[in-house]
């Protein structure tokens, strides 16, 4: 912990046959000194960043090395300063990391864990009230209890009403991950089920399947599937030249099975019907700068964040793309379709976003 002191465990010198022995100890961040009493002149420039350690006794010295310290003199809240041992021209060196613990952040699971206490479902709408009450009613009938957060940024708001639903409106075409921030925002259970607007639950939609993945696991995210499609993808990163960028890489499927679970895999990005931890999902975020079309942009910013899995065991259901029942709702389509598919500048903008934010020079999809 920083400006704390520890014991460096296993110092020690192994050889023989000389008449006096010389080790040199040296720190950046930290100080050194010693809990034994040590007569004077065998440790020099004690209390400062490199101490000297000299006897013509080797088991002495070995002795007098058991209980050096170690202080780290600057507040860091997760650094590590590389300390050099040093015996005649033999140098070793070894990290001591200096680390603040994060204060932990409980949840509770009310009574007997039920996952209404556990689980908040998140959607983002915009215009299709349609598509979003045949949602709202598909959970109903299996979920009756879940709280229900909506995010919406319609142009004329339209008051979702019932039970266990919180709608928070938006400036009009705020945009999607502005919408998923402000859902994400207002979560108070362990974990969120991200929806789409327009999907349906059904008797494959078991929430309580990806609820356990997560209770079991390390996991951060896992998803599932929306009418048996994954759409789950693997992403790597490539160091390069450090003025010109890095290279990103993304391709189709997992790295490998979860343990545990047959009927997941380990991977980089899933699609848009997963559970996560609140915590994690608020720690990496939705960059709001991305308005219309945007999903992976968010794995490959929790790319070493998020530790993601995909099952394919939970099925939820997409609402068919029927022609509109009256002409409200062909308005409401038609103006949707203005929106759903970006320009050829918000396009231009979101890679050129993407190659600075993430300092890309290349980004291949396999």
């Amino acid at each position: 912990m920083p400006l704390q002191s520890i014991v460096i465990p296993g110092l020690g010198v192994f050889t023989f046959g000389r008449q006096n022995y010389t080790v040199k100890l040296t720190a950046t961040q930290g100080i050194f000194n010693t809990i034994a009493e040590v007569p004077n002149g065998v440790l020099k420039r004690l209390g400062e960043k490199e101490l000297i350690l000299k006897s013509p006794n080797l088991e002495f010295i070995n002795a007098v090395l058991k209980y050096i310290t170690y202080t780290s003199t600057k507040y860091h809240i997760n650094t590590v300063d590389i300390v050099s041992f040093q015996f005649e021209e033999h140098v070793a060196e070894f990290p001591i990391i200096i680390r603040q613990p994060p204060m932990p952040r409980l949840f509770d699971p009310g009574p007997d864990s039920d996952i209404n206490s556990l689980v908040t479902i998140t959607t983002k709408t915009f215009l299709r009230y349609h598509k979003l009450r045949l949602l709202i009613d598909s959970i109903r009938s299996f979920y009756p209890n879940m709280t229900i957060i909506i995010a919406d940024d319609s142009e004329v708001p339209e008051k979702i009403e019932g039970p266990h639903i919180e709608q928070y409106f938006m400036p009009f075409a705020k945009g999607w991950f502005a919408g998923r921030n402000l859902a994400a925002s207002q979560v108070t259970t362990k974990y969120l089920l991200w929806v789409d607007e327009d999907f349906l639950f059904t008797k494959q939609t078991k929430v309580e399947k990806l609820l356990e993945v997560l209770e079991n696991t390390n996991l951060d995210v896992v998803g599932g599937s929306v009418n048996g499609n994954r759409f789950h993808f693997r992403l790597w990163y490539e160091y390069g030249n450090p003025d010109d960028g890095e290279c990103l890489f993304s391709k189709g499927g997992g790295f490998h099975p979860l343990d545990g679970f047959p009927n997941c895999v380990i991977t980089s990005g899933v699609v848009n019907f997963f559970l996560a931890r609140t915590s994690k999902i608020l720690s990496v975020g939705f960059d709001p700068r991305l308005a219309r079309v945007a999903h992976s942009e968010f794995f490959i910013d929790g790319l070493g964040r998020l530790l993601v899995g995909s099952c394919n065991d939970v099925i939820v259901g997409h609402q068919t793309h029927q022609s509109p029942k009256n002409d409200t709702q062909k308005a409401v389509e038609q103006k949707y379709a203005r929106f759903r598919w970006p320009s050829r500048h918000d396009t231009d903008f979101k890679l050129a976003l993407h190659y600075f934010k993430n300092h890309l020079k290349c980004y291949t999809k396999i």
